[in-house]
């Protein structure tokens, strides 16, 4: 069968996820995911009918909360899904490449090669920035530019201006694919206010984090209405179950928009608290991070990843040297982990 794969295909490396590396623990601070297991109803009933493309109560509650209209917004199986369609839609195969920033989220990198798009990179800035330079001089053929902000795993902000600097010099070339999966823990940082005035610009965002619904699978690309309408062309004809929609939609209610708000009030709170805390112990740095996650640089990240798995308490590695990204659980997961760390370097 590998034999039968395409050759670009037998060369892939698949995307290591939390849940393929694995772990086994009772503190699982590795997939940004949040500690709250918020309760649901739905009848079940319609399950022998096939599901809207795009469920119109879901769109409209996404977008009224977004800030967007209905016509500017997609719903899909995750952002993931959303970064798949975007690659698909305006790349061309072996003519076309996307360029991104590392380091960041790496599912940029494996959408564009299963597809067989080139990947372009230019690193961020020894401050996590933009290379604005270093990306101009790296446009040709680029029809898309993946930045993550909050990024993942660094935790920092993109500068807005230099993100409408980057809209301007990619005007009539390339579309800027701005990754707000985290943007709920810092809303006023979102440039979805930039839809109005750049038509290259395309944001996607997750139900994953600040809404408690990781294994839903609901994500949206917020866009202006010409480029949305190129997603309808390359989307599956029924992404969204009817159960994932009737989810979102109550997720997206009145009262669930309220809940959420208090629960990412609670994690930037312990985000505070680990931050604090891990800052005490002598010989860590703490990066500043906007999301619900932070990366922690320590003298042997990879002998505290370890020993912090050993121990049953499951962070991620990071490919930034000694760093481990740490995501942000509720109280008692935090404590134990300062606990550990204090303890491991006492």
């Amino acid at each position: 069968m590998e034999k039968l794969a395409r050759k670009q295909v037998q060369q892939l490396t698949p995307y290591l996820s939390a849940r393929r590396i694995g772990g086994c623990g009772d503190v699982w601070l590795n997939a940004n995911e949040s500690p709250f297991d918020n309760e649901y109803k739905t009848d079940f009933t319609r399950l022998n009918r096939y599901s809207e493309c795009q469920p119109k109560p879901l769109i409209e509650a996404y977008a009224a909360y977004a800030g967007v209209k209905p016509e500017q917004t997609l719903t899909s199986r995750g952002a993931d899904e959303g970064i798949e369609l975007l690659v698909r839609a305006f790349c061309e195969p072996g003519e076309d490449a996307i360029l991104y920033c590392p380091p960041t989220y790496g599912m940029y990198a494996i959408s564009a090669e299963t597809i067989g798009v080139e990947r372009k990179t230019v690193p961020l800035t020894a401050d996590w920035q933009l290379d604005l330079a270093a990306i101009e001089q790296s446009l040709e053929n680029v029809k898309l530019v993946f930045v993550c902000s909050p990024n993942n795993p660094t935790g920092n902000l993109v500068k807005r201006e230099d993100i409408i600097r980057l809209l301007e010099m990619t005007k009539d070339r390339a579309i800027v694919v701005m990754d707000e999966a985290y943007i709920d823990f810092c809303p006023e940082a979102s440039t979805v206010d930039l839809l109005a005035e750049y038509s290259n610009l395309a944001i996607l965002r997750t139900l994953s984090k600040a809404f408690a619904l990781a294994g839903l699978r609901c994500g949206f690309t917020l866009a202006n209405e010409e480029l949305i309408s190129v997603l309808h062309k390359v989307i599956a004809p029924y992404p969204v179950p009817i159960p994932v929609a009737d989810i979102a939609v109550q997720a997206l209610s009145e009262a669930g928009l309220a809940r959420a708000k208090f629960q990412v009030l609670d994690l930037n709170a312990n985000r505070a608290y680990l931050q604090v805390g891990l800052s005490m112990i002598p010989g860590v740095e703490v990066f500043d991070g906007w999301g619900n996650y932070l990366l922690v640089k320590f003298p042997e990240g990879d002998a505290v990843f370890k020993a912090a798995w050993d121990s049953g308490i499951i962070l991620r590695n990071s490919p930034i040297e000694n760093c481990v990204r740490i995501s942000v659980g509720n109280r008692d997961e935090c404590e134990k982990t300062v606990g550990f760390i204090r303890n491991y370097y006492a």
